[in-house]
């Protein structure tokens, strides 16, 4: 089962390849537009009712007192529970937490068979295989029930109907091909032994044994799947800390002499690369805030449309 191993080192060096570059890619990306939303979970004491320390007379004397662990909670109720779903679309959240849930215990399932073949590897006498049978079997529940009710919820929804593409049909069929595999995969290898002396193989680099079918297919199509999604909208989880961090709750102030400042002044210089009524591509982003020809253009456009 040469070919089930290639496949599979494939699907995880391309995984890793492209989620490297896209978090590299955002880590350098010029400044976002800042949204402060309120409340802010990296505020100490004020995130329960959604103030700031710029409530603070003379704040900027002040030293800042920040929680990571705050935003830490707050994003993982939306990564883990779907936080924001549950609040504002009930009805959406009964179908897509099962879906993520599933996903979840997927990968649980994936670092229990592992690190039961690392212990073997290193002569430790621990399995997690019993463990991980009963992870993969709620797991793999939960994927397919979520997967075909998101289907069907797509088309069967008007709205939603109108602006899925193909390529959203495709995305959720791939995962409920790989979960439907996997339950198959699961009746030919009841206990895991198969799928354990195969992450052993990948391990030490050895070759493996021959695999039933089920498991063979289920595990190519498993790593093709693992390959296929940074590549697609599907990579969302790249962006999750940057959406949050940086751009919905990022409230560094902007001060004299700071490393905030002179961030902004270089962004400042960079040359407009877009066009449009009131923008003139020549300017930098410095010249365009402070021209103000192409206001005066702008509002006489506004007047002729209104003569008309």
């Amino acid at each position: 089962m040469i070919w089930v191993q290639a496949i599979a080192y494939f699907g995880v060096a391309v995984f890793f390849l492209v989620v490297s570059v896209k978090f590299l890619k955002y880590l350098s990306m010029p400044l976002h537009l800042r949204w402060e939303l309120y409340p802010v979970p990296h505020e100490k004491y004020r995130a329960k009712y959604g103030g700031s320390y710029y409530e603070e007379t003379e704040w900027w004397k002040k030293p800042r007192e920040t929680s990571f662990a705050g935003e830490l909670k707050e994003m993982l109720l939306e990564m883990l529970f779907i936080k924001r779903a549950f609040e504002y679309n009930r009805r959406l959240w009964f179908l897509t937490f099962p879906f993520h849930a599933g996903i979840y215990l997927m990968l649980l399932w994936f670092a229990l068979i592992f690190a039961s073949a690392a212990f073997e590897v290193l002569g430790v006498g621990l399995d997690l295989t019993n463990a991980a049978s009963i992870v993969f079997g709620i797991g793999v529940t939960l994927l397919i029930f979520g997967t075909t009710a998101l289907l069907l919820n797509r088309a069967i929804d008007r709205k939603l109907r109108t602006y899925s593409s193909p390529l959203d049909y495709f995305n959720l069929l791939f995962i409920l091909a790989v979960a439907v595999t996997g339950l198959l995969a699961m009746r030919a290898d009841m206990e895991f032994q198969h799928a354990k002396a195969f992450a052993v193989s990948l391990i030490t680099f050895t070759p493996t044994g021959e695999l039933p079918a089920a498991v063979a297919l289920h595990t190519a199509l498993l790593s093709l799947l693992v390959a296929y999604i940074p590549n697609t909208k599907m990579s969302h989880f790249i962006a999750k800390y940057f959406t949050y961090h940086q751009v919905l709750w990022e409230d560094t102030p902007n001060l004299v002499n700071s490393p905030l400042r002179e961030r902004i002044a270089l962004h400042l210089g960079y040359k407009v690369k877009w066009s449009a009524p009131h923008i003139r591509a020549d300017l930098t982003w410095a010249e365009e805030a402070t021209a103000i020809e192409p206001v005066l253009e702008v509002r006489a456009l506004a007047e002729r449309r209104k003569r008309r």
